[in-house]
């Protein structure tokens, strides 16, 4: 299967180290909120406007389920992606998913100044990333195969991170011969 799924909160780094893991598997990248925004023409925080969160979400899920049917691609999801319990299906069936798991305190100190990020418009944003994270996290790690830790390190160092955990996965574990 080549198709691989980057999911995580807000501000875990999903473009930037799927632009990498892309370029170095020799795959092409597409970032989910982009696909949108060049669909409809409009940002998304245009779109949260408009027809709120939900219509949002049935965008979304109509992109995953578009691009997970493709091979040779490196697919960065929107944070919320797995609230969608027909999303996390897809996903888990369709591509090798890859949870960036990065504490609350970095995505907070990551996204505390950009202002294009509908679901932190909220009088304490600092306790939404922390409440968001409480309530995502779980998702998270039922819909992925492979878990990353991340938030200090560079993107350089979490790709072959990733890189090495999908050739384990598909050499499987090694076993001394006796």
């Amino acid at each position: 299967m080549d198709r691989i799924v980057l999911i995580g909160m807000m501000g875990a780094g999903k473009t930037t180290i799927g632009k990498e893991l892309a370029r170095r598997s020799g795959m092409r990248f597409v970032d989910c909120d982009h696909e949108i925004e060049a669909r409809t023409g409009v940002k998304i925080p245009t779109i949260f406007e408009i027809e709120g969160e939900e219509g949002f979400r049935r965008r979304e899920s109509q992109v995953i389920d578009e691009l997970t049917s493709c091979d040779g691609l490196v697919i960065a999801t929107g944070g919320g992606a797995v609230l969608d319990p027909g999303n996390r299906a897809l996903l888990a069936e369709r591509a090798v998913v890859i949870y960036l798991n990065v504490p609350p305190q970095v995505l907070w100190e990551r996204t505390r100044h950009d202002r294009n990020r509908p679901l932190l418009q909220v009088p304490n944003p600092r306790e939404r990333i922390f409440a968001l994270h409480r309530q995502r996290d779980p998702l998270y790690r039922e819909v992925a195969h492979i878990i990353v830790d991340g938030g200090r390190g560079n993107p350089g160092a979490m790709v072959r991170q990733i890189q090495k955990a999908l050739e384990n996965r598909r050499t499987g574990p090694c076993t001394p011969s006796t």
